[in-house]
């Protein structure tokens, strides 16, 4: 029979073992939870879809035209949201074309990224915090034609940390600014304040308009809009 010592030597061993195989696992545990969190920074660019330049009237950061215009639009906007980029893409330009260049129309963008609420992946909030800061450039509105441009899916990887680097890059921004704003709790703060203030107005759903005050939902075609924006300037 074997001596005692040797049947403590192969428990010793047996737990010694044990101990590998756990660390082993828990080391793989703690790896694949590590890559889920990091894959969308860790994944590649992918192609950059370019916007039509557009010459936007007295840009000011997030905003738009002469803040003295009879008529303020506020558009309450995701930019995951696929009735938002049809508003932007066929309806936006003419409202800048007939009233915010005439200086009838002060027109504003407010973040209220709604899609990102029940996901964790957070790529509304993502593209906000990069649109806020192209704006501390003031080249929010080309940025936000880039973002609705590139926009072909919810939280799918369009808005990943590098993708937002890269149409930065695209639009010629400073990248280090933009790069230390796009981590920095101004730029969340400011997605957040808009964010109330669009729970705080009650509303519920993208787009959304306040047309000083006057609400109007959902990505409805130019004349719904041209109706409210003439009901308002002929009350001036």
């Amino acid at each position: 029979m074997p001596r005692r010592s040797e049947l403590r030597e192969r428990r010793n061993q047996r737990r010694r073992q044990q101990r590998v195989t756990w660390v082993l696992v828990i080391t793989g545990v703690v790896l694949v939870a590590a890559f889920l969190v990091l894959r969308p920074s860790l994944s590649p660019v992918g192609d950059i879809a370019l916007a039509t330049p557009v010459v936007y009237p007295s840009p000011d950061d997030h905003a738009m035209g002469d803040p003295n215009a009879p008529v303020v639009i506020q558009e309450f906007s995701d930019f995951q949201c696929p009735f938002c980029r049809r508003f932007h893409d066929q309806t936006l330009q003419q409202i800048v074309d007939e009233y915010v260049r005439a200086g009838k129309v002060y027109f504003i963008y407010r973040h209220f990224p709604v899609v990102d609420q029940n996901n964790a992946r957070q790529e509304s909030h993502a593209a906000a915090a990069a649109a806020v800061c192209a704006g501390r450039q003031n080249r929010f509105w080309n940025y936000q034609d880039v973002l609705f441009a590139n926009q072909t899916g919810e939280n799918i990887g369009d808005f990943s940390n590098p993708r937002l680097l890269a149409m930065a890059e695209q639009l010629g921004l400073d990248m280090d600014a933009f790069d230390t704003c796009l981590g920095s709790a101004d730029a969340r703060a400011a997605v957040s304040a808009d964010d109330l203030l669009a729970k705080q107005s009650g509303l519920t759903s993208t787009p959304s308009f306040l047309i000083n005050g006057k609400l109007v939902i959902g990505a409805q075609p130019f004349e719904v809009f041209q109706q409210a924006i003439e009901a308002e300037l002929g009350g001036n």
